[in-house]
């Protein structure tokens, strides 16, 4: 018997890596001859590039870059996939809020500089294709940073070209006139996908200042002047209409900007993650598949990464069944996905910290009992 297991992270508290180790031991406790391939999924967000990366026995590459604020660096952490010529960056490693305190967060003083820095560093390490994950950003530059650090021309109303050493914040986008990419920087001839399972417009009522600009730390004044320089960029880029494409408004208009000044393509997360690990091949001659995540509830059914290895399930003919941490009210819409069946895997009334603290083995203990149960049905 084959069996995929091809499960999301517990956010947390497991890694997807570490979800199908747990799930894999339960499965072997059951029936120690059955013939288990482990694929860490992903959905573009948190966790993609260590998903990623061990789904195709790659590697990890660590870069000190420019951190959200301009005189911050940071340590972040990128991939090489197995194929050693696609890169996997998350934004977030550079530009995301966790390494700023409450009182530092304000998108009109934060840049995107680092994640530029970071396609950089891939592409020399011989990188001919780049993944980007664009989720839990703490920006809203239009992209201005990253295109500036991958040497593009950006030119400023007082018409003086803008200096590589100095990161571009959001408080500059207003007067940002120009973006040039030039025949022959880094990024010339690498296409890049980006990950975004957002679809927001770069502006306007459900753009990028407007939605994510309070939680990265804007005020409504902040958030208007945000709003009206995002709406002026793509104005004088002269690419509206990209503007108005679903996910433009992701990362503080990176979206926007990794198509304008990239050439960039838009895709669901999970969808990227399901080509980058050839998720259809592996589930050649498969049996079953099994899949997780820390709660299955009615926005799984949305697009989630279960949902999103179901439908491939369907399309391929295998059963798929979901274990969760916890059971939400709408979780039966997955089973019109492709789901076959879904458990939750408390064994008893618990404290969220009491299920987090035993997850491994509230896994295990499920996969095996699962894989009993399916034994005494055959």
């Amino acid at each position: 018997m084959k069996i995929v297991i091809a499960p999301d992270k517990f956010k947390s508290c497991l890694t997807a890596a570490e979800v199908c180790r747990a799930i894999a031991a339960g499965l072997r406790l059951a029936d120690p001859t059955v013939s288990i391939d482990e694929c860490p999924m992903a959905d573009g967000g948190e966790g993609t590039v260590a998903a990623l990366v061990v789904a195709t026995a790659g590697r990890f590459i660590t870069r000190r870059v420019t951190g959200p604020l301009p005189d911050m660096k940071v340590d972040a952490i990128f991939g090489m996939l197995g194929d050693g010529q696609t890169a996997i960056i998350e934004m977030a490693a550079a530009g995301g809020l966790a390494p700023l305190k409450p009182e530092d967060r304000n998108p009109l003083y934060t840049t995107t500089f680092g994640t530029g820095e970071l396609i950089n560093a891939a592409i020399e390490l011989g990188a001919k294709k780049i993944i980007l994950g664009i989720g839990g950003s703490a920006t809203v530059d239009g992209g201005i940073g990253c295109a500036q650090a991958c040497g593009h021309t950006i030119i400023l109303e007082d018409g003086e070209p803008v200096s590589r050493t100095e990161p571009l914040v959001g408080a500059d986008v207003s007067r940002v006139v120009l973006v040039k990419r030039h025949r022959g920087e880094k990024t010339d001839g690498i296409p890049i996908l980006v990950a975004c399972d957002v679809d927001n417009p770069l502006y306007g009522p459900r753009g990028a200042a407007e939605i994510f600009g309070p939680q990265k730390g804007a005020n409504p004044r902040q958030v208007q002047q945000l709003d009206a320089a995002l709406r002026q960029l793509a104005s004088r880029m002269n690419q509206v209409d990209l503007a108005e494409i679903p996910g433009a408004g992701a990362a503080g208009g990176l979206g926007f900007g990794m198509m304008a000044y990239f050439g960039a393509t838009l895709k669901r997360g999970v969808e990227i993650v399901i080509d980058a690990v050839k998720f259809r091949e592996r589930l050649q001659g498969a049996d079953w598949c099994i899949t997780g995540e820390g709660s299955l509830d009615a926005q799984s059914a949305s697009g989630k990464t279960a949902v999103g290895v179901a439908r491939v399930c369907r399309e391929m003919g295998v059963p798929c069944i979901a274990l969760a941490g916890s059971i939400g009210e709408g979780a039966e819409k997955v089973l019109d996905e492709g789901m076959t069946a879904y458990f939750g895997i408390c064994d008893r009334p618990m404290a969220l910290v009491e299920a987090m603290k035993d997850a491994h083995l509230l896994l295990a203990n499920t996969a095996a009992n699962v894989m009993r149960a399916r034994f005494s049905s055959s």
